[in-house]
């Protein structure tokens, strides 16, 4: 970094979600940090609708429409194209930053100069549930991600230096449905070298048991399928590819594809036989319950499938 308080630039992509939205960017430009702060919301499928939020001194915000790919990565990748800062940062436009989370990834990475990116823990909010991740102790590496998602290493709280953006390339806006995108760019960054974490609930994330993607089966079959194929490294990690394949296969129970279910679960269970998705896809196999039961079970417990 070429700054003791290098400026920073805050991506919020969204579909307009008012009080919501405005409680995001409020978030934003209320930081503690001494730096500067450019707020950009990006506008996806409706019309820019200017917020009436105080904007306090050494603080910008910009209003912006999808000028890339309808949908959320090419909402951020609008957002990094119109950014002026030294530093990136993406928000969801339901989750919620504390106070100190810049000033405290800044210094993070102001202790590795040369780290990739820096993270943080998390706090899952919604009906049922209110549970602090402070998330990993320890760097996170290529081969981490690769062995699971790790929730706390999430959109809303990466911290990104422009040249580690530079290197990655842009969020990628061919996925399809738009589904697993932020995974996907994290696997290109974490190639780069490890993740910093400052290990504390930095972000409320809110949970609410449900997602755009909830019920699109087919749209996470393909989606899962073009991320294998774009990350060959998944090969060095067996329990990385049960997983991805498990989530494959519960997907195909789900939509009815039984025979490709059966053929993905075999491969799973090849893999790694403890991998917990073949206990989560059996029943739905079996016409006992359905996908949407177990995923709605799975997300009231703060978890996914």
């Amino acid at each position: 970094m070429t700054a003791a308080q290098p400026p920073v630039s805050v991506v919020i992509a969204t579909c307009d979600r008012p009080g919501k939205l405005e409680r995001a960017v409020r978030a934003v430009l209320a930081q503690d940090y001494a730096g500067s702060v450019q707020c950009l919301v990006v506008y996806d499928g409706v019309e820019v609708r200017p917020l009436a939020v105080d904007v306090p001194p050494g603080r910008e915000l910009v209003h912006l429409a999808n000028a890339r790919t309808k949908g959320l990565p090419g909402g951020r990748n609008t957002g990094c194209g119109a950014a002026t800062g030294e530093l990136l940062a993406f928000c969801d436009d339901d989750d919620c930053w504390q106070p100190d989370k810049l000033r405290r990834q800044v210094e993070a990475l102001r202790a590795d100069p040369d780290g990739t990116a820096v993270t943080c823990g998390v706090r899952l909010a919604g009906p049922g549930i209110d549970r602090d991740r402070p998330g990993p102790t320890r760097p996170v590496t290529l081969d981490d991600l690769l062995a699971d998602r790790i929730m706390e290493v999430h959109p809303s709280t990466l911290l990104v230096p422009r040249s580690t953006v530079a290197a990655a390339g842009p969020v990628d806006e061919d996925i399809p449905g738009g589904y697993a995108e932020d995974y996907e760019w994290l696997l290109r960054i974490a190639a780069l070298g490890p993740i910093a974490v400052v290990p504390a609930p930095l972000v409320v994330v809110e949970w609410h048991g449900g997602s755009f993607f909830f019920g699109r089966w087919t749209t996470i079959v393909e989606a899962l399928r073009y991320l294998l194929d774009r990350h060959p490294e998944f090969a060095r990690s067996k329990h990385g590819t049960a997983r991805i394949r498990g989530q494959i296969a519960f997907a195909l129970a789900a939509s009815g594809r039984r025979r490709e279910a059966l053929r993905e679960l075999r491969t799973v269970a090849r893999l790694n036989p403890a991998e917990k998705r073949i206990a989560a896809t059996m029943p739905v196999l079996a016409g006992l319950v359905s996908g949407e039961r177990v995923l709605a079970l799975a997300q009231s417990r703060g978890r996914g499938v």
